[in-house]
């Protein structure tokens, strides 16, 4: 028998909300997170909006020195971390900086620190620091670098500044399968613990790719939005028929998952359980997903099968849902294909309509979003869905405008990446 796989824990830093009740009440409420890009002088690319993460103090988190060791996307990482960590009541985790809230014995970790693990998707990484860096190089030379470049830029130091953090000493690791990591990283967190090898792990996804080179790369690709710049608010709009790219998102989401018998052994709370997994690649095209649907599709059935369910078990699916051109017709032919006659009967959205796109974080997000859907009988619903594009195919339902208060057993959140990555995780009302 599979073990079973609780999620007792939940961290968010997102741009609507940095916490989780403020980030649910955002969501539910449909509100968006865009404006004005604030980071860099956008005045030379295409796209000026993006949906940034505001107010974020890293020092209620972590030592201020600390802080100025991390990247943008490890600190996001850090603090969710730590959000979710202390939500599933595991205490303050290992801080051994003088004067600082807790040490190593202020973690109420009840399972030996080698049997946790560390997993967080990173799409791209501190990328604001090689840019930085780079100026330095040519302005100065390569002598003149800051020292501490590599570590803060590199993607798998986002989960092992978590690990340090909390005092976590079990397999940490970073999967990079661009906007699928966030869901690959909760996908591998089940296999962990289903196999023995871990009692808990600390899954999840950040990003902090709102810079000059990653919106003027991504406009050279023309898949950013860009006609919405006089308003932000209105420039996510998923299945909608005047979309006209992905709005640019930023932040963190962390679960902490474990092994179910021994969550309720210690009385844990459980939001959901974590019942499925699956991936596929479509080996189609660099960045856009196979027409057909045909791969994600398949990822659904693996998710499903792999957790003993049917398709009319899923009441809500978080849309991958980017307000592109291509991926959504696709991704609705994909839930046509894996479905059948109960896609006409599934709840839709897709919450990046508030988020924008927070890449590497996204699948974290939105499973996160899913497990709230679960617990409080709600799903959020897909803004600025004006007019559907039907010619394109996207008849379903996907909860334009305004949530709605409904029973969710299950849900699944569908992740579809660059390179033609898929995956899917489902979650399902904790029994």
């Amino acid at each position: 028998m599979k073990r079973r796989v609780a999620v007792t824990g939940l961290g968010v830093i997102s741009p609507i909300g940095n916490d989780v009740a403020a980030f649910w009440t955002a969501l539910k409420s449909g509100r968006s997170g865009a404006g004005p890009i604030t980071r860099f002088d956008a005045s030379k690319t295409d796209a000026k909006i993006a949906a940034e993460v505001k107010g974020f103090d890293p020092t209620l988190y972590m030592d201020k020195k600390e802080a100025r060791k991390m990247a943008n996307f490890s600190q996001f990482a850090v603090a969710a971390a730590v959000q979710a960590w202390r939500d599933a009541g595991l205490g303050e985790g290992y801080v051994p900086t003088e004067g600082a809230a807790g040490s190593s014995a202020a973690s109420a970790l009840p399972y030996s620190a080698e049997r946790v693990a560390t997993i967080m998707g990173i799409g791209i990484g501190g990328i604001e620091i090689m840019m930085e860096s780079h100026k330095k190089m040519l302005e100065s030379g390569p002598g003149r670098m800051p020292p501490m470049t590599v570590p803060q830029m590199i993607s798998n130091e986002g989960t092992a500044n978590i690990a340090m953090r909390l005092g976590i000493l079990g397999p940490a690791y970073t999967a990079v399968t661009a906007c699928t990591s966030g869901t690959d990283a909760i996908g591998q967190a089940l296999d962990l613990i289903r196999s023995g090898r871990c009692d808990a792990v600390v899954a999840g996804g950040a990003e902090a790719s709102i810079t000059e080179f990653a919106i003027g790369a991504f406009c050279r690709l023309q898949a950013l939005s860009t006609a919405f710049n006089d308003r932000p608010e209105l420039a996510s709009r998923p299945f909608d028929k005047d979309r006209d790219g992905f709005l640019m998102g930023e932040g963190a989401a962390v679960l902490i998952l474990e092994d179910y018998d021994k969550a309720v052994a210690r009385g844990a709370r459980i939001y959901a359980e974590l019942a499925g997994y699956g991936a596929t690649c479509d080996a189609y095209h660099l960045t856009s997903p196979d027409p057909s649907g045909v791969g994600g599709a398949r990822a659904i059935a693996l998710a499903l099968e792999d957790a003993g369910m049917a398709p009319a078990d899923i009441a809500y699916y978080n849309a991958h849902g980017t307000s592109t051109q291509i991926n959504d017709p696709t991704e609705t032919l994909m839930v046509k294909k894996a479905f059948g006659d109960h896609a006409k009967k599934l709840a839709i959205s897709s919450t990046k309509s508030m988020t924008g796109h927070m890449l590497g974080a996204a699948g974290a997000i939105e499973a996160l979003a899913c497990v709230k859907a679960i617990e409080e009988g709600f799903v959020p619903p897909t803004i600025n869905l004006d007019n559907p594009d039907i010619e394109a195919g996207c008849d379903l339902d996907y909860v334009p405008k305004i949530g709605r208060k409904m029973a969710v057993g299950a849900a699944a959140s569908a992740s579809l990446g660059f390179g033609g990555h898929n995956g899917i995780v489902i979650f399902k009302r904790p029994a």
